[in-house]
């Protein structure tokens, strides 16, 4: 079962579409939209000349998502993580290396955070979280405590004859890292063609490259954590260029069970739904697969772990927590530049 977190940022993309006092004399941007791993891609470029078209790009940009998708995604029944999942352990499967890339930074923010865990889809079965994404079971202790025994990045060996497991039933999952992976991707494509000049967002995540006309920056904004229910409010304003961002939170998807609130998050260290006060956390990365990793594993690590790994690892990252006296917000020093 694939976690899901929301996309949490409000796309404030000034300029595009005439709000600056329109110029015939500006250029004006191809714009490219489009389908991709269960939700939704929209791509604005600025080439320095009009040699390709929106419909070349958006079929080279399509080619490449769909390769993403029949490696990657387990709805396509004949995927290669579909082929890996049912694999018998210390067997050895050949991989693409887009599914190499993605299997090997996952592994490494595993290690790193050991709150990202690839492999923890059998523990959010064990929950029971089914498609509404609601617990409907309460594992006993000696169940988590086994099912703990049986996950684990650890348990992946990847070296160059591919991938293998090291105890039968281990399954992967990128639902953290492959969509960000995929905007790297067509991020990669663009500058093959070219252009240095674009935004890439992929169900909410994005990665931005040079500035608008007359060198203006991208205008990205965070949304604002309690905003009314059915309300989109702009907490901060970012003006970003060259950078990956991702957001995740939780503070939309709680649940009421036996007397108590879970949220939909996971610690795999504890194998229990995390219970804490962090409600946003937004993170800057050249590439957008390692902050949308990194987003996931700070939102379940909680604000003083979130804090202490930011700076330990000299990470852009900015924090929204609830607190009695309301929300509180920290930026580690290296996000403070982008305020």
């Amino acid at each position: 079962m694939r976690r899901v977190f929301l996309p949490l940022l409000v796309l404030v993309i000034l300029c595009v579409t005439g709000c600056e006092q329109a110029s015939s004399e500006l250029p004006q941007p191809l714009v490219i939209n489009g389908k991709t791993m269960g939700t939704t891609y929209n791509i604005k470029v600025y080439p320095q000349d009009r040699q390709v078209t929106a419909e070349q790009l958006k079929n080279q940009i399509d080619d490449a998502l769909i390769a993403v998708n029949q490696s990657m995604s387990p709805w396509v029944k004949d995927s290669e993580i579909n082929r890996f999942n049912a694999l018998a352990h210390n067997q050895f499967m050949p991989i693409s290396e887009d599914f190499r890339l993605v299997v090997a930074e996952s592994i490494r923010l595993g290690k790193s955070t050991q709150t990202l865990d690839v492999t923890m889809g059998p523990l959010i079965d064990l929950w029971g979280f089914g498609p509404d994404k609601r617990p409907t079971n309460r594992p006993t202790q000696a169940q988590l405590d086994e099912m703990r025994s049986r996950i684990g990045v650890d348990k992946l060996i990847l070296n160059e004859q591919g991938l293998a497991k090291t105890i039968d039933g281990l399954e992967v999952s990128f639902s953290s890292t492959a969509k960000g992976y995929g905007i790297d991707k067509v991020a990669s494509l663009l500058e093959q063609n070219g252009i240095h000049n674009y935004m890439v967002e992929i169900g909410g995540e994005l990665r931005l490259s040079g500035s608008k006309p007359n060198d203006k920056p991208w205008i990205i904004a965070i949304e604002q954590p309690d905003a009314p229910m059915g309300q989109r409010q702009v907490h901060k304003e970012l003006k970003l260029r060259d950078i990956g961002i991702a957001t995740s939170g939780d503070y939309r998807i709680f649940y009421e069970m036996d007397g108590e609130i879970f949220t939909h998050l996971i610690d795999p260290a504890t194998g229990m739904p995390v219970k804490h006060d962090l409600v946003s956390v937004t993170v800057l990365h050249p590439s957008a697969m390692t902050a949308d990793g990194l987003a996931t594993a700070l939102t379940v690590m909680g604000t003083e772990r979130a804090k202490a790994y930011a700076e330990q690892h000299n990470l852009a990252v900015y924090l929204i927590s609830k607190s009695p006296e309301g929300l509180k917000t920290y930026a580690s020093e290296a996000f403070k530049p982008y305020l």
